[in-house]
């Protein structure tokens, strides 16, 4: 991620170890499998103690989420930093699929971190995580880009369309045999969209 030096040094600090414990989550999760992570193991890979762990997240389902929620707003800003004539599918694809290739999901996963990415989606706790995915950030970067207000329907639209898109291709992707890459699912997905989602075979 490129330095962002409107973050003061503390800042930058906090979302360093939340990105820190998220990782470190998202790795025990793939060596030991989802039912076997806990938080001291988390806090400990990632250096810092439980206390820490626990002044950033409630618990592991929050840690893991962040990855995605961290991906939200960074391709919020992204969206913004498109060039003006590019139409606002083509610059909302692009933005969404960056973050997820700067994360190194841009190749196939293996079938383990498949098995173990559909055991965390049907997690009833991750699902109310991310459920709140989707905030403000995409919204008003959207609202900005097209001169519109957030609080007007065309933005609010998008953000939730990309949200639906978002949880369509994770499950396609935990059940791709075989295994696709997801960022190009994502696309896949957003093209079609942008295209008005028109009858398969039009």
């Amino acid at each position: 991620m490129a330095d962002e030096p409107s973050l003061g040094l503390r800042e930058r600090k906090k979302r360093d170890t939340r990105k820190a414990l998220s990782d470190a989550a998202l790795e025990l999760m793939f060596e030991r499998g989802l039912e076997n992570v806990v938080r001291e193991d988390i806090a400990e890979r990632a250096g810092v103690s439980v206390r820490t762990f626990n002044n950033y997240f409630a618990g592991k389902y929050e840690a893991l989420a962040y990855r995605h929620i961290e991906r939200v707003r960074r391709s919020a800003e992204l969206l913004l930093a498109r060039p003006d004539d590019e139409p606002i599918w083509t610059a909302l694809t692009e933005a969404l699929i960056e973050p997820l290739r700067d994360d190194g999901a841009g190749g196939p996963p293996t079938a383990a971190m498949l098995a173990e990415t559909r055991k965390l989606q049907a997690a009833p706790e991750m699902q109310a995580v991310t459920a709140k995915a989707v905030g403000d950030d995409l919204v008003a970067a959207v609202a900005q880009r097209t001169g519109t207000a957030p609080g007007d329907l065309y933005p609010k639209l998008v953000a939730a369309t990309v949200n639906a898109a978002h949880l369509v291709v994770l499950e396609s992707y935990t059940q791709s045999d075989p295994p696709v890459p997801i960022t190009t699912l994502l696309r896949e997905a957003l093209t079609q969209l942008s295209r008005g989602l028109p009858e398969p075979g039009n």
